[in-house]
């Protein structure tokens, strides 16, 4: 039998943050847990927060200085914090006559149950996720474009192949973090056991279009890597180009000196 929460409430804000690189879950204390698959706590006087190992927490009813005061607490537990995190807020209604989805800016549960709010919270953390990642490969986008350019100059610098291979190493650890580690289009382990629950999970993903966003994010992601790949090897390709003709100026110069040494000292 699914526990049931808020039962003096039919509304309340959750609010998904997608804090840093990762949270450890090992060495949480003082905290009152209230289920796991992902970790559920208590929260502020009435409120809930659901911890995800990838770096994410979403907060249930929590006051402002609630809020500060967990995030607070939680802060040592937080690996590779974000200085700017990204944030996204829905209120979440008691409703037992429309079907559960999101709707208008709110998400229509039938119970406030502990399952429910999990299913919530799995699918805010990936769209936290996911708009962090939007923003930063869009960053990426723009910055990789003057590279695909400079396949039609000359001087392309060490720099440049430096700033290639760092733009690489950031598509490769975005790929293992939304694959890897946030399974952005696996669905969650709590389903297994609560099977009747997938319809909720099926209509919250597709409304949060989180399939679609992790598709454009691959190919974006597909797109960076193939550019500064193929410019690499054109920097490579040049390099060793240069190398060449070093090595056959030093063979004329040498076939010159021994020309001299057999014409005028010979």
């Amino acid at each position: 039998m699914q526990k049931l929460l808020f039962n003096d409430k039919d509304r309340f804000r959750a609010q998904a943050l997608f804090l840093g690189k990762g949270i450890n879950l090992q060495t949480l204390e003082n905290y009152v847990s209230l289920a796991s698959m992902p970790v559920l706590v208590k929260a502020g006087e009435e409120g809930y927060a659901v911890l995800l190992a990838y770096g994410a927490v979403v907060l249930f009813n929590l006051e402002p200085v609630e809020k500060v005061a967990f995030l607070s607490k939680l802060s040592s537990q937080i690996s590779g914090p974000f200085a700017d995190p990204e944030t996204e807020e829905v209120e979440v209604h008691l409703n037992i006559t429309e079907s559960e989805r999101a709707k208008e800016g709110k998400i229509l549960l039938h119970e406030l149950s502990i399952e429910r709010l999990q299913i919530v919270a799995d699918i805010l953390a990936k769209s936290v996720v996911l708009s962090h990642y939007e923003t930063s490969l869009a960053t990426v986008f723009d910055q990789i474009e003057p590279f695909a350019a400079s396949l039609q100059r000359e001087n392309r610098s060490r720099q440049q192949s430096r700033e290639l291979l760092r733009q690489l190493g950031t598509t490769l650890l975005v790929q293992h973090k939304i694959v890897g580690q946030v399974e952005i289009i696996d669905k969650p382990e709590l389903l297994w056991e609560s099977p009747q629950l997938e319809n909720l999970y099926l209509r919250l993903e597709d409304e949060y279009e989180i399939r679609e966003r992790h598709h454009a994010l691959e190919r974006k992601l597909e797109l960076i890597s193939q550019t500064a790949q193929t410019v690499l090897e054109f920097m490579q390709h040049s390099s060793s180009q240069r190398v060449e003709w070093y090595v056959v100026i030093l063979i004329v110069v040498e076939v010159l000196l021994s020309l001299y040494d057999i014409l005028f000292k010979g």
